[in-house]
């Protein structure tokens, strides 16, 4: 089964798969990802599918941007791995995402089967990035961000680039907003970690 990137535009399409959701294994799940490279698709705990299409130009600007930084501070920190958001996770509660960065504790990483490291990693990562694009609907991605932390997320981060804010997602505590902030730090999960948004804004 292949999906027709050109047939739904931009917007994220839902497919619910009603009772055909519980013949699809993981494994065969991440074979129907690999059919369709050109898409991100994510998984829902219920079994539905959430199609979309790739990145715009400057989305991906941006959040090559904060992959690249997340990604330099966790080479010298060495207390983890860094992600970017083709990598997919397969959370407790079952739904299978791709956060737009996310870095893993190395201890936890390295309890997973090489195969397991190959394939969607059945874990939720300890801090996760979703940046807002122009097709995404605010709310949905709370709703996302909830999730993870309902999921074992420790840290995340929702940067909206137009507003100019970030909401900062710690667990066990509500939600907190910045406003037009210059950095955001990722202490003291992530010790020394700063990412700088001067360019996300720009």
């Amino acid at each position: 089964m292949s999906v027709d990137v050109a047939s739904f535009g931009t917007r994220p399409l839902l497919l619910r798969l009603g009772p055909l959701r519980h013949k699809m294994t993981d494994e065969e799940f991440f074979q129907f990802c690999g059919a369709n490279p050109e898409l991100r698709i994510e998984r829902t705990s219920n079994g539905d599918l959430i199609v979309m299409s790739p990145a715009g130009a400057k989305t991906g600007y941006r959040n090559l941007k904060i992959g690249a930084r997340l990604d330099a501070w966790a080479e010298s920190d060495g207390t983890g791995l860094a992600f970017d958001s083709s990598a997919g996770f397969i959370l407790p509660n079952g739904a299978e995402r791709a956060p737009d960065a996310a870095w893993i504790k190395r201890s936890r990483w390295d309890q997973l089967s090489e195969k397991q490291q190959e394939e969607f990693a059945p874990l939720c990562p300890d801090f996760v990035v979703e940046l807002l694009s122009p097709s995404d609907n605010l709310k949905d991605v709370q709703a996302k961000m909830d999730e993870y932390m309902a999921n074992g997320a420790q840290l995340g981060w929702l940067i909206d680039p137009f507003e100019k804010r970030v909401y900062v997602y710690r667990r066990g505590e509500a939600p907190s907003c910045l406003d037009h902030p210059e950095s955001v730090s990722g202490e003291p999960l992530m010790r020394g970690f700063t990412l700088n948004l001067q360019q996300v804004w720009g």
